[in-house]
């Protein structure tokens, strides 16, 4: 691939990981979120195969493809699952942080991750580890949703959120990283996925809600 067309599509694939990051902090809705994690899933997988492209790595092109599915269809899918049976609570009514402050609050966490990284990519300057940077500030902002926000569907999409970001700073960081160690890893999200789902159901059916908030109150 040719070097221009490298960084341009680096570029803007992780461009589509740091937009969707503000989106999922910006929005309340949680079946907007919920799409917003599915593009962010899209865009992760876009950096995967440009890196496959890149490195002409066929084990990275099979990555990108489980990243794809994986993160854009079944982890999505099934969050959507969760909501349909979330009755009236569709929506993240009470965050800690009001959508002001949390746009704020972004800005300055870009800031610090840009700060933080500078170190890791003065180790080994190049294209892919310039932009570690954002995989840092998606993995603040994921951790931001998931103290700020008092659904725990909001939680878990935080949560989801920061192990993109994860994922995204090891392939820009080494894009040689093995098919078996992403398929471990991806089996562990999607395992820990499912239980907090059947956890997140269980809450509704026994108290009627997922507020954490209004639980904690709940006493004996």
């Amino acid at each position: 691939m040719d070097e221009s067309l490298y960084v341009q599509l680096l570029d803007l694939a992780c461009g589509g990981l740091l937009l969707t990051s503000v989106l999922a902090l910006w929005r309340r809705e949680l079946a907007v979120i919920i799409r917003v994690f599915a593009l962010q899933g899209l865009a992760l997988s876009v950096l995967v195969g440009v890196l496959a492209a890149h490195e002409n790595s066929v084990e990275l092109w099979v990555v990108a493809v489980g990243v794809l599915v994986l993160r854009a269809g079944v982890l999505p899918y099934l969050l959507r699952r969760a909501l349909a049976s979330a009755g009236e609570a569709r929506r993240e009514t009470r965050p800690l942080v009001n959508v002001a402050a949390s746009l704020l609050a972004a800005a300055v966490l870009t800031l610090v991750a840009y700060a933080v990284s500078q170190p890791l990519v003065q180790l080994a300057p190049s294209s892919a580890t310039q932009a570690i940077p954002v995989g840092m500030t998606v993995v603040l902002i994921g951790f931001f949703v998931l103290v700020t926000r008092r659904r725990a569907l909001s939680q878990l999409v935080g949560f989801l959120l920061m192990d993109n970001g994860i994922t995204a700073v090891g392939f820009l960081t080494t894009a040689e990283v093995g098919l078996i160690v992403e398929l471990g890893i991806s089996l562990d999200v999607l395992l820990a996925a499912l239980v907090l789902q059947v956890l997140t159901a269980r809450m509704r059916e026994t108290f009627g809600d997922t507020d954490l908030d209004e639980l904690r109150e709940l006493r004996d």
